[in-house]
């Protein structure tokens, strides 16, 4: 079955005909077309939920959802089943034949604009974790055709061209995001960032001044925000703002890069 019709019919109910009743007798049967009616809803909701499962157990236990997506597409599980499939193909790291099953399935699907797009922001999201932003850059452009101005997207496809080194590019996309969605954290940290190597460090501040006033537990605004310091030459507080991403997300990339920066101050200080 097609993958629009689990994500869109399974939430959708069909009204059955009332059962006429006659005074004093035995009520009448459905007609056949409500017991037809009856049996397809029942089936929206099996796959609905059998969709629902492969793809939880995709991303638990990447490869038992491989094995039951495989077996749901040998039993005719049609789009669902292969997406499931290369969403376990992404949780067992094979980024780049998840990337090429997602495109594929885009390309293939008969589902609304906004569904396919879906999918190639999925396989940019793969490309990227292929360290391919060429690729993924592609998908995020192809998506975009689909749902013009997309935020999500767009943010996406910036990330694509920053791996590039195309920072002007990246913040035009930024620019058109946060037009849209001004109080996206995550795009605001991302400009600031992108402004910073475009040597706009005042446009950086601001960005992650703002960042930081809409979320002050954003840790990669936090991170940036200590970048920023450590280049105006303020390395105590560059220090203190690496520190608050240690305390607010230990365990995160930016910790990572900010205990590598610590790191760098401490050497720099001997």
């Amino acid at each position: 079955m097609r993958l629009i019709l689990i994500l869109l019919l399974a939430s959708s109910t069909f009204a059955l005909p009332a059962v006429a009743k006659d005074s004093g007798k035995t009520p009448a049967t459905a007609p056949p077309a409500a017991a037809a009616k009856a049996g397809d809803q029942a089936t929206i909701n099996e796959n609905a939920a059998q969709y629902k499962h492969c793809l939880a157990l995709a991303r638990q236990n990447p490869s038992e959802g491989l094995q039951e997506a495989m077996a749901w597409e040998s039993m005719g599980g049609g789009e669902a089943a292969r997406h499931c499939s290369a969403i376990a193909l992404v949780g067992l790291r094979q980024f780049e034949d998840a990337a090429k099953r997602l495109e594929d399935l885009a390309a293939d699907s008969h589902s609304d604009a906004k569904l396919r797009a879906g999918m190639l922001a999925q396989a940019g999201q793969a490309w990227l974790l292929a360290k391919n932003p060429e690729r993924a850059y592609a998908a995020q452009t192809s998506a975009l055709k689909l749902v013009p101005g997309a935020p999500d997207l767009l943010v996406d496809r910036a990330e694509s061209l920053a791996e590039q080194k195309n920072y002007k590019e990246a913040l035009a996309d930024l620019d058109q995001a946060l037009a849209a969605a001004p109080d996206r954290v995550d795009a605001l940290t991302f400009r600031g960032t992108a402004k910073r190597f475009l040597d706009d460090r005042k446009g950086a501040e601001a960005d992650i001044g703002k960042a930081l006033s809409i979320d002050p537990k954003y840790q990669d605004a936090w991170l940036e925000s200590g970048i920023l310091k450590r280049l105006a030459g303020n390395d105590a507080e560059a220090r203190q703002a690496w520190l608050k991403v240690l305390e607010i997300a230990p365990n995160s990339a930016a910790a990572d890069s900010a205990r590598r920066d610590i790191e760098l101050l401490d050497v720099k200080g001997q």
